[in-house]
């Protein structure tokens, strides 16, 4: 168990998870964090990341640092999605090695799963089938990061976690329509039309695919509780016939038409929406099986109307 003393990287303390992780530790009295902004800390720069990580010995690294983006994002970049996050997670799990650094978590992704995956999707699935072509950059530099986690575990005896969390969003969240995951996109295109007084507002894909959202304090609350388990608890996260793999998810969905609707309700938008056949779903479905997660007793806490609340709160806070 973690002693409220012990010091904390967080990776990307700036982003949604990372900032969750760190409002979540600072709340729980934990107070010898370490936060480094890009500015002053190029994780893909080997060499800055062995030298930070050797003046400060962290004592445990939450890896949430990462180039995320939704579909348009990953269709554009792709080069850079799977350079930039394979850059990241090499630097820092081998230089946390090398310290001697015994506790990492490893945030990931629920694209990691095959896109045809019997439903809801357990940890049990991973390298069972093609990826969804229109994200396999990104998956391909997570799954790699899960498997530096376990070859680590398997040689050095450390305990490196990957956490595999369902769709996210809540406050610090991208809002740029270009790189946006799909929530943050829907309430900054329905938050415009409502401005500019449209009739309508029109949005990517069928609106006919199934998706899970979690408000990134709960996915934040369930990283700590990962950490802060008795050693006793731990031992069946890394098994050797294994990786050291968990699924984090909210355990409900909804369509995104209906996802849609919803957030239209939030920011008070009474127009049509309309939806672009032309562009790409995605998966058709990605409900997380977080059976692991709740044996653990941990239960996400904040539904999805009132987390939508919430993050159209940050966004006006933010952009407005």
């Amino acid at each position: 168990m973690l002693d409220r003393s012990t010091k904390i990287f967080v990776a990307g303390h700036r982003g949604l998870v990372g900032s969750a992780v760190v409002r979540c530790l600072e709340e729980r009295g934990f107070d010898q964090l370490l936060t480094c902004p890009h500015s002053d800390l190029d994780l893909t720069d080997q060499s800055a990341t062995r030298e930070y990580l050797s003046s400060q010995k962290p004592e445990v690294v939450i890896l949430a640092a990462a180039k995320v983006g939704g579909i348009n994002a990953n269709s554009s970049f792709p080069a850079e999605f799977i350079y930039t996050n394979l850059a990241i997670q090499t630097n820092v799990i081998n230089e946390a090695c090398k310290i001697g650094l015994q506790h990492l978590l490893f945030l990931g992704t629920s694209c990691i799963y095959p896109k045809e995956c019997p439903q809801p999707i357990r940890e049990k699935y991973l390298l069972t089938g093609p990826l969804e072509p229109t994200n396999q950059p990104y998956a391909v530099a997570k799954i790699a990061g899960i498997e530096m986690c376990w070859s680590y575990n398997r040689q050095y005896g450390t305990r490196y976690l990957a956490v595999m969390p369902t769709n996210l969003y809540g406050p610090a969240d991208n809002y740029d329509l270009e790189n946006a995951h799909v929530l943050p996109a829907f309430i900054r295109k329905i938050h415009e039309a409502k401005k500019m007084n449209k009739t309508s507002v029109q949005m990517w894909g069928t609106g006919t695919v199934w998706r899970e959202f979690l408000y990134s304090q709960d996915l934040a609350e369930a990283c700590l509780q990962l950490l802060d388990l008795p050693d006793e608890r731990q031992n069946f996260l890394y098994g050797t016939d294994h990786p050291p793999l968990i699924n984090v998810g909210s355990g409900s969905e909804l369509r995104i038409c209906d996802l849609a609707t919803m957030v239209a309700q939030v920011i008070g938008f009474d127009g049509e929406i309309t939806w672009d056949h032309t562009k790409p779903d995605g998966h058709t479905q990605k409900l997380l099986d977080s059976t692991r997660m709740s044996d653990l007793g941990w239960r996400a806490h904040i539904g999805l109307e009132d987390g939508i609340s919430l993050a159209y709160e940050d966004f006006l806070r933010r952009y407005s």
